[in-house]
């Protein structure tokens, strides 16, 4: 059949199979078996693997096979893939819940005295990173889970002080923008598989950055009500998202905290006049957060004045100011910087030498953004 078509093993087995399925052919081990008794002629792509030293069974899921020598370059399913593990995340949340409202202490609604001039305070720690591992030998540079620890408490300390003056009625609290640094426990990956270098285990990295947050979040729950906001991200799109899951439930009983924590990638609330966007900055282009703010939330974008995008995902600062139109005041959209040290991939390709800070904003519901607040480290 190869010899006259050109077909590879699968095309071949899901034909013999069709031909006769009294016979039950399961096609993948099948399709398996052929290639491993070499029924079939190899591939441009088999060659191409074969030169890179690609071996399906070495238990890969995706690879670019780039050769020379065809000169072409091929993106590579490997079929004989088996996955490692198998999580039931379903089961996992049940039972957190179920833990959680053993736990999750009842709070009601506290009786706060009305402010004059009032204003919002955004606390966001950017890119936090719990599991980095930067040594001075490889990047110049310290950072680990203790550091991370002590840079997102005492940060917010530091910046709730400095906010004092401006009588907060309002907070909204960012989460997620990867507050873990790796997503995949045996491989020490991100979410798309980028290895990391590593501090501590995944698991106890995920409890410590739960206590962290509702560490702060109960302290800022006594100055004002909260809006708790999760974005997901790319080094920790799957725990990042568990991670927000168990804060709101250990808060479910708290009727000062409110949470914003589906996966929706961009994610919009409003104060007064301000449209607030928030989204961690992987995903679409920075010009096109404007008119994709407009059109997702077209509301607020209606009813507010003065309107930010925080944007998070490459550590430095960086804004940029939009207008909807020729007489309209449109969006400024800006990134933030983050807390966490240069790590050694990071210092090898140049990356170093931004400032290392955890910032806040307060916003005036009339008269907009009016401060920004900085602890630097």
């Amino acid at each position: 059949m190869r010899e006259d078509t050109g077909h590879g093993s699968d095309t071949i087995a899901q034909t013999i199979s069709s031909k006769y399925p009294e016979d039950g052919i399961n096609v993948h081990t099948f399709a398996r078996y052929i290639r491993k008794k070499g029924w079939v002629r190899p591939s441009i792509v088999d060659e191409s693997m074969h030169r890179n030293n690609l071996n399906p069974s070495d238990n890969w899921k995706l690879s670019w096979v780039k050769d020379k020598v065809t000169g072409t370059s091929t993106l590579v399913v490997n079929p004989d893939y088996k996955h490692t593990e198998s999580v039931d995340y379903e089961q996992i949340r049940t039972e957190m819940i179920s833990e959680m409202k053993k736990l999750s202490p009842k709070v009601d609604k506290y009786k706060r005295k009305k402010n004059k001039d009032s204003h919002c305070l955004v606390l966001d720690i950017a890119d936090l990173h719990i599991g980095k591992l930067a040594t001075k030998d490889g990047s110049n540079d310290n950072y680990n889970v203790d550091i991370a620890i002590d840079r997102a408490i005492k940060g917010s300390i530091q910046l709730i002080d400095k906010s004092e003056p401006y009588n907060i009625d309002k907070i909204f609290f960012i989460i997620g923008n990867d507050v873990l640094h790796i997503d995949n426990a045996k491989t020490r990956t991100t979410t798309s598989g980028t290895p990391q270098d590593t501090d501590g285990m995944w698991y106890d990295n995920f409890k410590i950055a739960r206590g962290v947050y509702c560490h702060i979040i109960s302290m800022l729950s006594t100055i004002a009500d909260v809006e708790v906001i999760h974005c997901p991200s790319n080094h920790d799109y799957m725990t990042g998202f568990m991670l927000a899951d168990a804060v709101h439930c250990y808060f479910h009983n708290n009727k000062n905290i409110t949470f914003n924590v589906d996966n929706n990638h961009r994610k919009y609330t409003r104060y007064g006049k301000n449209m607030l966007m928030f989204s961690h900055g992987d995903g679409c282009k920075i010009d096109q957060i404007p008119y994709l703010s407009a059109h997702e939330s077209s509301q607020i974008w209606y009813e507010t004045k003065y309107r930010y995008g925080y944007l998070h995902h490459i550590h430095h600062k960086d804004y940029f100011k939009f207008r909807s139109g020729k007489d309209y005041i449109g969006m400024t959209v800006e990134y933030l910087r983050s807390p966490s040290g240069t790590d050694r991939w990071h210092a090898d390709n140049g990356y170093t030498g931004a400032k290392v800070a955890l910032e806040a904003f307060i916003h005036h519901p009339e008269n907009g953004q009016v401060c920004r607040l900085t602890h630097n480290f």
